[in-house]
Order: C-alpha cells, then structure tokens, then sequence
C-alpha cells in the first residue's frame, strides 16, 4: 500500500465515523460531512491503487527488458 490509499482508507474510515454519530444525533449536517468525507477517501484510496498498479506493471516491464 501506498500513502494515498492508506490516506484514502482512513478518510473513508473518519467519513463513516461521522456518518454514525450524525445517525445517532440525528445531525444531518454531520451525516453529509460523513458521507463527503468517505466519499473522497474512497477516492483517493483508488487513486493510490491505480498508482501503484502502473508502479507494479512498469516493474514488471524492467524486469522483463533485463532478461
């Protein structure tokens, strides 16, 4: 795993925490802030995964030019 995708989880992770205590609360606002906040962490999560996959498959690519 990457920066962004361990950023990413616990963004998500904060975004559904907040999500819990608006339900509980009955705090619409915080709820959407929860919902906002997971959202973009899921985001930046599979941005991170996209990353490393192209890191992964040019790796891949150098190893097999070396041989």
């Amino acid at each position: 795993m990457n920066r962004d995708e361990l950023e990413g989880k616990s963004e998500s992770l904060k975004g559904r925490a907040k999500q819990s205590v608006g339900k509980m609360t009955n705090d619409e606002r915080m709820r959407n802030e929860g919902e906002l906040d997971e959202a973009e962490g899921e985001t930046q999560a599979a941005f991170g995964k996209g990353r490393r996959k192209v890191g992964e498959a040019v790796e891949d690519i150098g190893k097999s030019i070396k041989r």
